[in-house]
């Protein structure tokens, strides 16, 4: 077994008793159209470790989030299970190190495609799965995925702002607390800038620019959640 892989067992603090569920796991389609010897990649584990991925997620923010409903909850698994995020953790454990991958694939690049390193993460799981069962699956996502409170909060508050703020909002003052106003635009119609401020009641919270209407609400938002509480209600 190679060094990569040694460490990517040390890393997650588990190893294999099957070392070649190990080497599947990290196996691309690409090999196996250039070596005859290679006849099987980590498709099928991809396929079984999103289903693990799925099951052990939810029950987790089943367990943290006790009073958030089902369509909350579904939002935060989506957020903890998004090809660009399963890519990220992926490269935080030196996933892209450890593949196996056809050559042509290795020249285009492919050791860093965000797609070859989802599939690997969750094949990876599968492959846990497989060795040790649920409970050392479990385990291993929890350390791989760190505090998932802190990941989610992260994560919201730098791809969905609008929908974080809100979030903070609604349960204190209701869906309509929140108002966003293009305040004004400026430059040519091919590069516009437009400025939105953001209002709480009938106060100005926060301003944000940005080269369409949502990227300054977003703008406005993210300045909002870095510089303002969430008053109780009057």
């Amino acid at each position: 077994m190679n060094t990569a892989l040694q460490t990517l067992q040390q890393d997650i603090r588990h190893t294999f008793k099957s070392a070649d569920l190990l080497k599947l796991a990290v196996t691309h389609p690409s090999l196996t159209n250039e070596d005859e010897n290679i006849t099987e990649s980590n498709q099928r584990l991809e396929f079984l470790g999103d289903a693990v991925l799925q099951l052990v997620l939810t029950s987790e923010l089943y367990q943290l989030y006790p009073e958030e409903r089902e369509g909350v909850l579904s939002q935060r698994r989506a957020a903890l299970t998004k090809g660009s995020f399963l890519s990220g953790l992926a490269r935080e454990i030196h996933l892209d190190a450890c593949l196996f991958l056809g050559k042509s694939e290795e020249d285009s690049g492919g050791r860093t495609r965000d797609s070859a390193l989802e599939d690997a993460f969750e094949a990876l799981i599968a492959a846990v799965y497989l060795d040790a069962g649920i409970e050392t699956a479990t385990t291993i996502i929890r350390k791989i995925y760190g505090p998932f409170a802190e990941r989610l909060a992260a994560r919201d508050q730098i791809e969905n702002p609008k929908g974080h703020l809100q979030e903070k909002v609604q349960p204190i003052h209701g869906n309509n607390a929140l108002r966003y106003a293009i305040t004004s635009t400026s430059g040519e119609d091919h590069a516009k800038v437009y400025t939105v401020t953001l209002y709480f009641g009938g106060e100005a919270l926060a301003t944000g620019n940005g080269s369409s209407k949502k990227t300054a609400e977003e703008s406005a938002a993210r300045a909002a959640l870095d510089s303002w509480e969430v008053p109780p209600k009057a």
